[in-house]
């Protein structure tokens, strides 16, 4: 099996590359690349995200070729694809962070900013938060509800359909840290920083 790492200069990725290939253990083939035919050849994608909504389009869109060949891994040929933080976001139709900017489409909604209730709230929302598990996902098999993740975000994922939405966490409100819709799977909260319960979440995905 070929897991594909989707690298698009999105910020430092090397904990999520790390966490992967503790996980694959060498019985599965773990790549970190932008090279198009790889990642349409390959069995599963991982895209990460680090830094602002926009700044992680920008560098998609900077890729000639790059948002196409996700669009047809993701919705023509239903390969799964896992998203991480602003990976997830990005899924969203809209993001308004920095500027009003567009998103890959794959989950109809919009990335807003948290309501820190008149600062009452820090944000970022750093650190370790509990998960609230509201649906059977393939990515949760084996994990507790009320498991601690670990988070940046100062965005939240706001999607039209509820019934995607596969994990929340408390923080201001109930925020959207964790989708599933069909082959498409994303996470607010790191994994790859999420010690132990956040590789099983890897290894989850990796043997879907």
């Amino acid at each position: 099996m070929n897991v594909t790492i989707v690298d698009y200069n999105s910020g430092n990725i090397s904990s999520v590359i790390n966490s992967f290939k503790e996980v694959a253990k060498d019985k599965i083939n773990i790549e970190i690349t932008s090279d198009l035919n790889k990642i349409r050849s390959s069995d599963k994608v991982v895209l990460p995200g680090q830094g602002s909504f926009k700044s992680c389009v920008d560098a998609l869109n900077n890729i000639i070729g790059l948002v196409d060949t996700l669009n047809d891994f993701v919705i023509n040929n239903k390969k799964p694809l896992f998203g991480i933080c602003v990976g997830l976001q990005m899924f969203a139709d809209i993001g308004y962070e920095e500027t009003e900017t567009k998103g890959l489409g794959w989950i109809s909604g919009k990335v807003l900013k948290i309501d820190n209730k008149n600062k009452k709230y820090k944000l970022p929302h750093i650190g370790w938060n509990q998960i609230n598990i509201v649906k059977d996902s393939k990515i949760f098999k084996d994990i507790e509800n009320n498991s601690h993740m670990y988070f940046v975000h100062s965005y939240e994922f706001v999607p039209e359909d509820k019934n995607i939405i596969s994990a929340t966490t408390d923080y201001s409100s109930n925020i959207v840290c964790s989708v599933e819709k069909e082959n498409i799977f994303g996470t607010q909260f790191h994994p790859e920083k999420s010690d132990k319960i956040g590789l099983k979440i890897i290894n989850n995905f990796i043997s879907l």
